[in-house]
């Protein structure tokens, strides 16, 4: 295995203008100074591949096409097991709670500890974790322990594992790939964990006849055997410019949101996320307007067709990232793409149709999709790299705890107005917030690489 290193780049934080790095990438990775020819034709809007030409992110990406599916096994063996012991609903919903709790914590602990070791060894020893729970889950469905409590620590343990995975991972493509491909690299890996959305609980409900709920665990533990294998075969990423071991403590946490703070840009990036994803992330009315809306479709199509949306547009954005990912001006595309989302979810909310909702929804995937291509360039590029994994840490966090906390605001504004003015005033709040946002604070919006 080669762990040689050679330079890169690295951006200076907050302002886009590259400064020279030292050891930015492996010398296997083939990272050029000058990136790939844009391309003529198809290639202008096709899916952007660019940066699968680098062998080292190539292997990262490859392992998340198998685990993207792999994980949504789990994800939906470990509720339905919960409900088939209990038949409470409410039990399933205080799993959800168990494994929130430490994926947050660990996340931003694990992004200090990203910071301060090699990254690639913390990827094998968070995804060796992650398989290992997988297999203990595998033997407590086939031993027939039936033990919500025993679920509950296993998920705790798992999600605790992948708070700290995320962010050594997310913050390793930037040493994988030159800084103009940031945006494909992301396209390319949030594809594949849209595409697993998708099909991953389609894949699980044609297999829980077939293999049981042990067959799914199983399943997920020999996929993450796949991705340790890729991730063992990575380049050494140690802290860049030999700079000593530092203990990742409360300290370098707390440091990572002074260094937010102090960097605007950085801040108006997770702004823009918590915009549009507490003001305008509508599913927790799915259910009610599956039941009352759109009933004449029939409650358990509609409901389908509802939650599928948004994963949906997000896949065809990715699959079309030619047409956007080449763009340089960043903090452009994030205010484009909120201000799309928070236009796209008031029209599902005033529509009548099943097939119009659908659309407008999976117009909110593909804003989405956008967005989070862009906000995680940003991120990458302008954050210097010893503050990179405290970043994702952060983003980790604020992606899972924005939805959630949507799902208590538009609940409440449902009851309250009824789900569909809820639906529609969330997203014209996305709109006007997130263009005052874009008014008042200017380094977003003239953010470029």
């Amino acid at each position: 295995m080669d762990t040689s290193e050679s330079s890169g780049t690295e951006e200076s934080s907050g302002t886009g203008r590259k400064t020279t790095g030292e050891g930015a990438g492996p010398a296997d990775t083939g990272v050029a100074a000058a990136p790939a020819p844009p391309g003529r034709g198809r290639r202008r809007w096709a899916m952007d591949t660019r940066p699968l030409r680098f062998p080292a992110y190539r292997r990262l990406w490859s392992s998340t096409v198998v685990t993207a599916v792999g994980s949504q096994l789990t994800a939906v063996a470990v509720p339905k097991q919960i409900y088939d012991i209990t038949h409470s609903s409410a039990w399933v919903g205080y799993a959800g709670a168990a494994g929130l709790v430490p994926m947050v914590v660990f996340a931003l602990w694990g992004g200090a500890v990203a910071d301060t070791v090699d990254r690639r060894k913390l990827l094998l020893v968070t995804n060796t974790g992650i398989a290992v729970t997988s297999v203990l889950f595998c033997a407590q469905a086939v031993t027939g322990l039936d033990s919500v409590v025993v679920l509950m620590l296993l998920l705790a343990l798992q999600q605790a594992f992948f708070g700290l995975n995320s962010p050594a991972r997310s913050a390793s493509i930037a040493r994988l790939v030159p800084a103009s491909e940031l945006p494909a690299a992301n396209a390319l890996g949030s594809t594949v964990m849209q595409t697993g959305l998708v099909v991953g609980p389609l894949l699980a409900g044609v297999l829980i006849p077939v293999v049981g709920l042990p067959g799914l665990y199983l399943i997920d533990a020999l996929a993450l055997c796949v991705t340790v294998w890729a991730v063992y075969r990575l380049p050494a990423l140690p802290p860049l410019g030999g700079r000593p071991a530092r203990r990742a403590g409360v300290r370098e946490v707390v440091a990572g949101f002074r260094y937010i703070a102090r960097h605007e840009v950085l801040l108006l990036s997770f702004l823009a996320d918590i915009v549009a994803m507490v003001l305008g992330m509508p599913r927790a009315l799915f259910p009610q307007l599956a039941a009352g809306t759109y009933a004449p479709w029939g409650a358990g199509l509609a409901l389908g067709v509802l939650f599928a949306a948004i994963p949906v547009g997000a896949v065809l954005g990715g699959l079309f990232s030619g047409v956007f990912s080449r763009a340089r001006r960043h903090g452009r595309m994030v205010i484009g793409a909120v201000v799309g989302w928070g236009v796209a979810v008031a029209g599902f909310g005033l529509s009548g149709n099943l097939w119009v909702a659908f659309g407008f929804l999976a117009a909110a995937g593909l804003a989405d999709m956008i967005s989070m291509v862009f906000r995680g360039a940003i991120l990458l590029s302008a954050a210097t790299d010893d503050m990179r994994g405290r970043m994702q840490g952060v983003f980790t966090v604020v992606v899972a705890g924005g939805p959630r906390l949507a799902d208590v605001l538009h609940g409440t504004a449902g009851a309250a107005f009824g789900p569909g003015a809820a639906v529609a005033g969330g997203g014209a709040l996305v709109v006007v917030v997130m263009a005052a946002l874009a008014a008042a604070a200017p380094a977003l919006r003239r953010y470029r690489i």
